[in-house]
């Protein structure tokens, strides 16, 4: 199993939001603060069910960011929306006997909200 998975719904449709690109990068406080990504560890598209999973098997200690590119899923729909884009910066720990949990990192969206949580 990938180290980062993601599932998008499309709360304004009610469907899975297919189709979204999906950047996983390395985050900073210098990155964050300057609003440019850090290094790109991997990218994909949701799948027909808005799921995807994103990396390596394993992430190193470290701050993480997943971008979804919402601008281009509303627009191709012809939808207005707020956010064009939606960065959820998340932690990758890892426990004393040296592994890490899982990532899963929902987002439920409408053209001018979203949430995100801690998923399993």
């Amino acid at each position: 199993m990938t180290h980062v998975t993601t599932h998008v719904l499309d709360a304004a449709s009610g469907l899975p939001a297919a189709g979204i690109e999906v950047v996983l990068a390395e985050a900073s406080g210098a990155s964050v603060v300057a609003e440019t990504p850090g290094a790109v560890v991997a990218h994909g598209t949701t799948d027909r069910d808005g799921r995807l999973a994103l990396g390596p098997d394993a992430l190193s200690p470290g701050n993480y960011t997943l971008t979804f590119l919402t601008g281009e899923y509303f627009a191709a729909r012809g939808v207005d929306t707020f956010y064009p884009f939606v960065t959820v910066t998340f932690i990758v720990a890892v426990a004393e006997d040296g592994t890490s949990a899982h990532c899963h990192v929902p987002l439920l969206l409408s053209p001018f909200a979203y949430s995100t949580y801690r998923g399993s």
